[in-house]
C-alpha cells in the first residue's frame, strides 16, 4: 500500500490527547493490512476524536477498554452519522494497545462463565492436546448449558443435577443434524468429568450425558461427480483475486481431499516448490507430506502472484477485504465452497468443503483403488473411516450381492 496521505486538519491533530503516541503505530498497521486510502483516513480521524475524548474526560492511554469506546461512539453519535466501520476500529485499537503492553488483555473483569470456561479451555488444550477448532465447537455447548442453569454472574456447580444434564440434552438434540447432537454430548461429558477431575461435583455427572444413537458405517457418503467438479471449477472467475484465490483452494479440496481447517490454515512455507510437496497440519497435531498435483501447485503460484494482497500474514489464503489477514477458521473454507456450487447450480444435499473430499475417495474407488490406499491420501487414522467409501463402490457391491426370489436370474 502507498502512503496514507492526510489532510493538514488530521495532520495537526495526529499526535494530540493520550492517543498521540500511538498513532503513527496504528497508521502503519493498517497499511500492513492493505487498507485503502478513504478507510484509513476515516480510521485515523476516528481514533484522534477518540483521543480528544479521552483528554476531555481526563482518561490516559491505560484506561482505554471496550466499554469507554462504547461510550464515545453514543457521544459521537449524538453530531455525526454512524460509520458501519466504526466499531471494528477501535476494536482493532484495542487489539494493538493489548499488544503493545498499554493495557491489559483482561481489562474488562471476566465473568464467573467466562472464567470457567477459560480454565476449561486450558485443560482440553493442555491435557488433551485439541485443536484450536475443536476447541470452539466444545465451547459452544457448554456454555450454552451453564447460561440456561446459572445466571452469568453466580455458578454454583454443586447445584447440577442429573435431571439438568438431560434436560439440557433432550431438549437441545434435535437443534441440528445427529452429527451435532453428538458434537454436543462429547463436550458436555467431557466438561463434566473435568468439574469432577476438579472437584466440583459430588457425583459423576458425565455417566448421566444420553447417547445419541448411532450406528457405524450406517451413512452413504454424499460426493460430487468428477464432470460436477470440473463445472465448479469452470465457473470460478480467473480475471479477479478472489476468484484466482477460490479456484486454488476447490483444487487443493478436489485434488488432495484436504479437510477445509487444512485449506485454511495452510501457511506459505508449508509449500517446498522444489519437491514439489506441501505440509498438511492435520487432525490431531499430525503433519503429513503430500505430492503437490501440478495443476495445484500452478494454480497456487498464480493466486500468489497475481491475487494474494500485500500482507504480512502467512497464511496462503487471506481475506479479499482489509485487514488482508488469514482466515480464523474453517467455515471460511465451507463459505467458499458453498458459494462455487451456487455459482455452477449444482444442487447437492449437503453443501460443505467436504463434497470434494468425498469424491476423491470415490473416484479414486472406481479407478480400482483399495480401501487402504484411500485412508492413505485421505490421512485416515482408523482404517474403518475408510471404510464407509464401500458403499459406493456399486460395481463390487453388485457381485457380492445375492439373487432376490423370484427375480430375474
Amino acid at each position: 500500500m502507498k502512503k496514507i496521505v492526510l489532510s493538514y486538519g488530521t495532520l495537526s491533530r495526529l499526535h494530540d490527547g493520550p492517543l498521540g503516541l500511538y498513532t503513527d503505530t496504528y497508521l502503519e498497521l493498517l497499511k500492513e493490512q492493505g487498507f485503502s486510502q478513504r478507510s484509513a483516513k476515516e480510521q485515523v480521524r476516528l481514533i484522534t476524536s477518540f483521543s480528544r475524548w479521552l483528554e476531555e474526560n481526563s482518561y490516559n492511554a491505560k484506561d482505554v477498554s471496550q466499554e469507554r469506546a462504547d461510550r464515545f461512539l453514543k457521544y459521537r453519535y449524538l453530531h455525526l452519522r454512524p460509520q458501519s466501520g466504526d466499531s471494528a476500529a477501535l476494536h482493532r485499537l484495542n487489539d494493538l494497545l493489548c499488544q503493545m503492553g498499554v493495557i491489559s488483555l483482561h481489562a474488562a473483569p471476566m465473568t464467573p462463565c467466562d472464567r470457567l470456561l477459560n480454565d476449561f479451555r486450558l485443560y482440553l488444550a493442555q491435557e488433551r492436546a485439541l485443536c484450536e477448532g475443536t476447541l470452539k465447537i466444545y465451547l459452544i455447548p457448554v456454555r450454552k448449558f451453564l447460561c440456561e442453569k446459572f445466571d452469568g454472574i453466580t455458578i454454583d456447580l454443586s447445584q447440577l443435577c442429573a435431571q439438568d444434564v438431560t434436560g439440557f440434552v433432550t431438549l437441545h438434540a434435535q437443534d441440528g443434524s445427529r452429527s451435532h447432537a453428538k458434537t454436543m454430548t462429547k463436550a458436555l461429558r467431557a466438561f463434566l468429568r473435568y468439574l469432577n477431575f476438579r472437584g466440583d461435583l459430588a457425583a459423576d455427572l458425565a455417566a448421566c450425558v444420553p447417547a445419541v444413537a448411532g450406528w457405524s458405517l450406517s451413512d452413504i457418503p454424499k460426493f460430487l461427480e468428477p464432470d460436477q467438479i470440473q463445472q465448479v471449477l469452470d465457473h470460478c472467475n480467473l480475471q479477479t483475486a478472489i476468484g484466482l484465490r477460490d479456484h486454488a483452494i476447490l483444487l487443493l479440496l478436489a485434488r488432495l481431499g484436504l479437510r477445509a481447517g487444512e485449506v485454511a490454515f495452510l501457511k506459505i512455507e508449508d509449500i517446498d516448490w522444489e519437491a514439489g510437496q506441501i505440509t498438511v497440519h492435520g487432525k490431531g497435531g499430525y503433519l503429513d507430506q503430500l505430492p503437490l498435483p501440478t495443476d495445484v501447485g500452478k494454480a497456487i503460484a498464480i493466486y500468489l502472484q497475481k491475487g494474494r494482497p500485500m500482507c504480512a500474514s502467512r497464511y496462503v489464503f487471506v481475506r479479499a477485504q482489509a485487514p488482508h489477514r488469514g482466515f480464523s477458521d474453517a467455515s471460511a473454507i465451507c463459505l467458499i465452497a458453498k458459494g462455487a456450487l451456487a455459482r455452477a447450480g449444482i444442487e447437492s444435499q449437503r453443501k460443505g468443503a467436504h463434497l470434494f473430499r468425498h469424491g476423491l475417495a470415490s473416484q479414486m474407488l472406481r479407478q480400482g483403488g483399495s480401501l487402504s490406499e484411500i485412508g492413505a491420501i485421505l490421512r485416515h487414522r482408523n482404517p474403518n473411516t475408510t471404510a464407509i467409501y464401500a458403499k459406493v463402490d456399486l460395481t463390487a457391491l453388485r457381485e457380492l450381492a445375492r439373487p432376490w426370489p423370484g427375480g430375474e436370474l
